[in-house]
């Protein structure tokens, strides 16, 4: 699912007004049909650049080969969001 710029802010907007991140992900799954969402530990995600961030909060987005996933920077081949913190 390609996301546009509107979209990731709306996203950024859910990740600020969520009380935890799991609350979070679950709120993105709902209002992005199609598009997965996962908490991960921000060690596991050093070495990336976020796509946004919400105060302490990050989300990153992912693209799938159909078989393993990356981050991307790309909006157009996000298939996920990553929320750490």
């Amino acid at each position: 699912m390609a996301l546009t710029a509107e979209q990731i802010a709306q996203a950024g907007n859910l990740v600020a007004d969520a009380s935890t991140l799991r609350a979070a992900a679950a709120s993105l799954r709902q209002q992005f049909a199609g598009m997965q969402a996962s908490v991960v530990d921000a060690m596991d995600l050093r070495d990336e650049t976020p796509a946004l961030r919400v105060g302490a909060r990050a989300i990153y987005l992912a693209a799938s080969d159909g078989h393993c996933w990356s981050v991307t920077q790309d909006p157009a081949h996000a298939g996920a969001f990553i929320l750490a913190e």
